[in-house]
């Protein structure tokens, strides 16, 4: 053999001598020696004590999925057992997180380039304890040492795997507290079973909430709406089951739910299984869907269910600022895409209940420019009128107590004082359209549509308009109040044209032949919290007009008048009694209303209000005058007064006190200057019918018109 061989073959011989020693020397390595150096670099890297405790082993294996030379190299796959990392000095919990054992296999060629590639880390019985103390410190972040350059190494870390295992938190910052435990299913349960399951699960919990009509409307949302059907992803089913109890911000939470076994964090577009059924308080959330891309949180796509004795709860759970509602229900189609400068959140296509009124519609929510912004469009077919108290704070003590108002409206009071919860509208901005196709209310007011434009920015919130057809007539108005101050600034705009009488009061027979109309207008300046205190400090003017009515004490009591309804009983008893026309102009000055005109012309007499009304305080200071147009109405000689408050009116009759026959004449007389400023409200009717108020108003300004005259003719 020639030297040259020779020496290639002692080479080559000793090259796999090395090699066959050092896999030798790896395979019977007592990797437990390198246990102290690990726990030290590792503690330096997150700056807190790391530990494997346990044994630390290493076993080989070719990998499957492998193919050509790369098959042939053997992976290690590392076993840590009874890992801890301990918590920063200042918590509460001495361990942040304890693992029985980590597992994970590792592939050595991409060493080479400095790529550390691990397909899948398998988590042991992990426990995880969060806490955020009330300074905002947090012991989920750690503090890495600073590095001015970037790393040379590259970790690709496919999935991660679990199983039972329990999770605390506890957030001074956030007001929560929970205790989660993990477990695995006996078997794993298919996607679409879950769904079903959960869909049953909320929509009885809805009927419990918002009533048998909520649960019927959420059921028949897979009839009439596909898009609210989740498809279902492929290969996805649940394999673990979830329990969860504490409390946030102040309300008791419990809540369950189920999820897939495995995080894809290199797949994109693997759907990770969730669901969630909660009570936090009585408020009810429940969602069932996907997540995708949970390494990043980039999309979540879920239904998602909400109810609960008033939507304005939802601001503590959600951030999203809602009004006061009567108990309600929802189910729609939630897509969130959540990033780390902020997340959008779309609640497509829902659909609910509200009281006795349906809602439905889209929102957006977006936290990514510097305030976040609530957007999209509402509308309801079937408006229950009952159902708006709530935003205003008119709703009874029990229906207050029933949403978790603890303002207590005074027994002597009928003007609202609950206060509204300005420091919420300066948390986020608001662009929501809303349309109510029918309203309805007791006692019949024919409230037809209701459309109104809410935009709210930076706590001035603005109804403009806000619009409803009312009688076969429209009322239009524009609503500010600016909530950035205090006290609240508020402006109300509003008109109201051809109104018709025998619309209004569609189950008054009297009134089905009727011809007349109601136009109004007014405009007011107010500031205060409340709606007694905005109408206590009212500054502004309110006209109306009303030809060609009828009225009756039987009328009045219908449509909840009881003032009114008094008052006409004393002066006609319980009769029907045509009117010609109705005016009333009202100056209101720091909440008093002042009486500029306010005269009824019927047929029998006219009949003229004097005096005052305070909204400061509901007192009532006004005089009821009846001029009488012929002698057979002997019941109109003698005056009323309207005394007391509007909780408890006191009506009598002025004693001693007679009307001459031609009082009428004299009472036309004293109104002309207010009179003249009605007649702008004198609008031509639809149907071109002649609108008596134009004369009457005509009448009383004649009079003056002619004393001014004679007493001219006399001075010359």
């Amino acid at each position: 053999m020639k030297r040259s061989r020779k020496i290639l073959i002692w080479i080559v011989a000793v090259l796999l001598v090395l090699v066959a020693t050092a896999l030798i020397v790896i395979a019977t390595f007592d990797w437990n020696r390198l246990k102290p150096t690990i726990n030290d670099k590792v503690s330096q890297a997150i700056g807190r004590p790391f530990a494997i405790d346990g044994d630390l082993s290493v076993s080989w294996q070719r990998e499957p999925s492998e193919s050509g030379l790369a098959a042939m190299v053997p992976w290690p796959e590392f076993v840590a057992n009874d890992i801890r990392i301990a918590n920063p000095d200042w918590a509460q919990q001495p361990q942040f997180a304890q693992l029985q054992a980590l597992r994970f296999r590792l592939s050595p060629l991409p060493l080479l380039t400095h790529r550390i590639v691990i397909p899948t880390l398998q988590l042991v019985h992990p426990t995880i304890d969060l806490e955020r103390d009330k300074q905002g410190r947090a012991n989920w972040d750690f503090a890495l040492p600073p590095s001015d350059a970037p790393s040379a190494w590259q970790l690709d870390l496919g999935s991660i795997g679990f199983d039972r295992g329990g999770i605390g938190l506890d957030d001074a910052t956030g007001k929560v507290k929970l205790q989660v435990a993990i477990e695995p299913l006996q078997q794993a349960i298919p996607y679409d079973q879950i769904v079903a399951q959960q869909s049953a699960d909320a929509r009885e919990q809805a009927g419990k909430t918002a009533g048998s009509a909520a649960k019927k409307t959420l059921a028949g949302k897979d009839k009439n709406d596909d898009e609210s059907k989740l498809p279902a992803p492929a290969n996805t089913s649940y394999v673990f089951a979830w329990q969860a109890t504490g409390s946030y911000q102040g309300a008791s939470l419990s809540g369950s739910g189920k999820s897939g076994g495995v995080l894809a964090l290199q797949e994109t577009n693997r759907p990770f299984p969730v669901q969630a059924d909660l009570r936090i308080g009585d408020s009810h959330i429940a969602l069932v869907g996907t997540l995708t891309d949970p390494a990043h949180l980039a999309a979540l796509d879920v239904r998602l269910w909400f109810s609960g004795s008033s939507m304005a709860k939802l601001y503590a759970i959600t951030g999203v600022t809602l009004p006061d509602t009567s108990p309600y229900a929802t189910e729609g189609h939630l897509k969130a895409e959540l990033h780390r400068r902020g997340s959008h959140f779309s609640y497509q296509n829902f659909r609910g209940r509200v009281g006795g009124s349906d809602i439905a519609g889209n929102l957006d929510f977006d936290t990514m420019a510097a305030r976040p912004k609530l957007s999209g469009t509402l509308k309801s077919q079937l408006l229950q009128f009952a159902d708006l108290a709530p935003l205003i704070g008119a709703d009874s003590h029990a229906e207050k107590q029933q949403r978790g108002d603890a303002t207590v409206q005074p027994a002597d009071k009928v003007l609202p004082v609950e206060p509204f919860r300005t420091e919420r509208w300066k948390a986020m901005d608001a662009d929501v359209s809303f349309v109510g196709a029918r309203i309805v209310r007791e006692k019949q007011l024919p409230v037809d549509t209701l459309n109104a434009h809410l935009v709210m920015n930076d706590g001035v919130l603005q109804l403009e308009p806000l619009s409803f057809g009312l009688a076969g007539g429209t009322v239009n108005s524009a609503i500010r109040l600016d909530g950035s101050r205090e006290p609240m600034q508020g402006t109300l705009k509003l008109n109201a044209r051809h109104l018709k009488l025998k619309q209004l009061f569609p189950t008054f027979e009297a009134m089905s032949t009727s011809l007349g109309e109601i136009n109004g207008d007014a405009a007011i300046r107010a500031h205060g919290n409340s709606v007694a205190a905005l109408l206590g400090s009212a500054n502004g003017e309110v006209k109306l007009l009303m030809n060609d009515g009828a009225i009756s004490k039987t009328l009045l009591e219908t449509a909840g008048l009881n003032i009114g309804n008094v008052v006409i009983g004393k002066l006609f008893g319980d009769k029907t009694v045509k009117i010609n026309c109705a005016a009333s102009d009202l100056i209101a000055n720091n909440g008093l209303f002042k009486t500029q005109l306010f005269v009824f012309d019927t047929e029998d007499a006219i009949i003229n209000v004097d005096g005052t009304v305070n909204f400061a305080n509901e007192k009532l200071d006004l005089d009821v005058k009846p001029h009488s147009k012929g002698i057979r109405v002997f019941s109109l000689r003698s005056p009323l007064y309207i005394k007391g408050t509007l909780k408890n009116p006191d009506i009598g009759v002025h004693t001693g006190t007679l009307l001459m026959r031609g009082g009428a004449v004299v009472a036309l007389a004293v109104f002309a200057a207010p009179a003249a400023a009605l007649l702008p409200l004198v609008v031509t009717s639809q149907n071109n019918a002649p609108n008596t108020c134009q004369t009457v108003l005509q009448q009383m300004r004649t009079p003056a018109k002619a004393t001014a005259t004679k007493g001219k003719k006399a001075g010359t």
